[in-house]
C-alpha cells in the first residue's frame, strides 16, 4: 500500500496509471463490438465443445468468444515478433541492426508492425474458413464481399489492438502488449466465477474449494519458478596501471530456470492446433479414403490423454529449442574473456561455454517441465474435478503474474529514479 500511495503521490507515474487504465478501458469496450453479420450466438456453442478455441481465446485476450472486430487479438503481431527475433539470430544484417541500440531496436520494431498486417490477414482467412468448416452456420452463405469486409476488419482490429498496447508502452506503465493480454485473461474472471456461481452445491462444495486451492498454490509456484535463477560467480581480473589497480571484483551471472518464459506454450500450440485443423479441412472431402483418415485424425486429436501427452512434450521440445536460440554460451564466454572475466575454477573460452552449455542444459529440463505441467493444468483440473469452468489456466497465470511482476518491478525502480532526482536536487 506505500507503494501504491507513493504512486499515486508522484504526478507523473499517476498520470500513466490513469493512462495505462483508460486504454484497458477502452480495450475492454472495443472487445464487445462483434463483427457485423456474424451470429455470436451460434459461435458460442462451437467455442463450448472446443478446447482448441478455448485455447485460442485465451491468447487473443478474450476477443475470439465474443467475436468482435478484435478477433484476432495480439496473436498476428506476436508470431510476427517471435518470427523477427529468430531472424535475428540467422540473417547477419538484422543482426547487426540489433547491435545499434534504441535505433537498431525500433527498426526491428516497424518491420514488426510491417509483418503482422499480411499474418493478421492470413489468419483471419484461416479462422473463417475453419469456422465454416466446423459445421457451424454462422459463417455460412457469405459473399465474396461480406468476406473481404470480415477479413479487413478483423485485420484492422489487429492493428488497433497493436496501436493501443505501443501507446501504453510509450506512455502508459509496463510492456504495453503484455498489459492488454493481461487485461483480456482478467477480463473473464467474472464470467468464470459467475458460471462457478450457477452450478454450486453441497455436493461439489468440496471440489470448488479444492479447485480455489490449487489455484493459490499454482500461482505461488509460477511465481517462484518466474523468479528462480541460478548464479553463476563471474572474477574479474584486476588490471594494475601505474600505481593504481583497477578491476579485481566479482559479480554473478543469473541464469533463469524459466529462460523461454511464455514463447514454448505459444509454439506448441500453433504446431499442435495444425494437424486438427487440417483434418477438419478434409472431413467433407469428397475422397472416401481422405475422408475417414482426415476423420480419424479429428477424433485423435479430440482425445484429451493424447492431446495432453502431445502438448507436454512439444513444450519441452520447444523450451530447449527457444533457449538454444536465445542464450548463447559462446558469446557469453567470449564477452567475459573480451572484459577480463572469468569463472573460477574454469579457463576462459571454450572450457567456459561448454561448461555454460552445461548448465543451462540442466536448467532447461526443469523449466521445460514445469511449462508443460502449466500447459496441462487445465486438463488435469478439469479431470479431477470434473467441473469445466474451474480449469486453472496455467497459462493464463503464469502470464498475470508475469506481467504483474515485470510491472511491479518497473514501479518501483521508475519510484527509485525520482527518489534519485530529488536526493541530487
Amino acid at each position: 500500500m506505500k507503494t501504491l500511495l507513493n504512486i499515486w503521490n508522484s504526478p507523473d507515474l499517476r498520470k500513466k496509471v490513469l493512462f495505462t487504465l483508460f486504454i484497458i478501458v477502452t480495450f475492454r469496450i472495443v472487445a464487445h463490438i462483434p463483427i457485423p453479420g456474424v451470429d455470436v450466438t451460434s459461435l458460442r456453442s462451437l467455442f463450448s465443445q472446443s478446447q482448441i478455441f478455448q485455447l485460442l481465446d485465451l491468447f487473443s485476450g478474450g476477443t475470439l468468444f465474443n467475436f468482435s472486430i478484435m478477433t484476432l487479438g495480439l496473436n498476428p503481431y506476436i508470431n510476427a515478433s517471435i518470427i523477427l527475433q529468430l531472424l535475428t539470430n540467422v540473417v547477419p544484417a538484422l543482426e547487426a541492426l540489433q547491435k545499434e541500440g534504441e535505433y537498431g531496436r525500433q527498426k526491428i520494431n516497424q518491420y514488426t508492425r510491417y509483418l503482422t498486417v499480411p499474418l493478421a490477414f492470413l489468419q483471419a482467412w484461416g479462422v473463417v474458413i475453419f469456422f465454416r468448416r466446423s459445421g457451424g452456420t454462422a459463417l455460412a452463405g457469405l459473399s465474396p464481399l461480406e468476406m473481404l469486409t470480415i477479413l479487413v476488419t478483423m485485420t484492422a482490429g489487429t492493428v488497433m489492438l497493436m496501436w493501443l498496447g505501443e501507446l501504453i508502452t510509450e506512455y502508459g506503465i509496463g510492456n504495453g502488449i503484455s498489459i492488454l493480454i493481461f487485461a483480456g485473461i482478467l477480463g473473464r474472471l467474472p464470467v468464470t466465477l459467475g458460471q462457478t456461481a450457477t452450478i454450486f452445491s453441497a455436493e461439489n462444495a468440496t471440489k470448488i474449494a479444492l479447485g480455489l486451492i490449487g489455484a493459490v498454490l499454482v500461482i505461488a509456484a509460477v511465481a517462484v519458478i518466474n523468479e528462480a535463477h541460478r548464479r553463476v560467480l563471474v572474477q574479474y581480473a584486476r588490471r594494475v596501471r601505474g600505481d593504481r589497480a583497477y578491476g579485481g571484483g566479482s559479480t554473478h551471472l543469473p541464469i533463469r530456470i524459466n529462460q523461454a518464459g511464455v514463447i514454448p506454450i505459444i509454439f506448441a500450440v500453433s504446431i499442435i492446433l495444425l494437424p486438427g485443423m487440417l483434418a477438419t479441412f478434409f472431413a467433407t472431402a469428397q475422397n472416401e479414403t481422405i475422408r475417414n483418415f482426415a476423420i480419424s485424425v479429428r477424433d485423435l486429436f479430440n482425445n484429451m490423454t493424447f492431446y495432453s501427452a502431445v502438448y507436454f512434450i512439444l513444450v519441452i521440445a520447444f523450451t530447449y529449442f527457444y533457449t538454444a536460440v536465445t542464450f548463447q554460451p559462446n558469446k557469453i564466454a567470449e564477452d567475459l574473456r573480451k572484459y577480463g572475466g572469468f569463472i573460477p575454477g574454469i579457463r576462459p573460452g571454450r572450457a567456459t561455454s561448454e561448461y555454460l552449455s552445461y548448465i543451462i542444459n540442466r536448467i532447461t529440463l526443469v523449466g521445460g517441465i514445469f511449462l508443460g505441467a502449466i500447459a496441462v493444468l487445465p486438463f488435469i483440473s478439469t479431470g479431477v474435478t470434473n467441473i469445466s469452468t474451474l480449469a486453472i489456466g496455467g497459462t493464463g497465470l503464469l502470464i498475470v503474474v508475469s506481467v504483474v511482476l515485470e510491472t511491479a518491478k518497473q514501479m518501483e525502480s521508475q519510484l527509485i529514479m525520482r527518489s534519485y532526482e530529488g536526493f541530487l536536487r
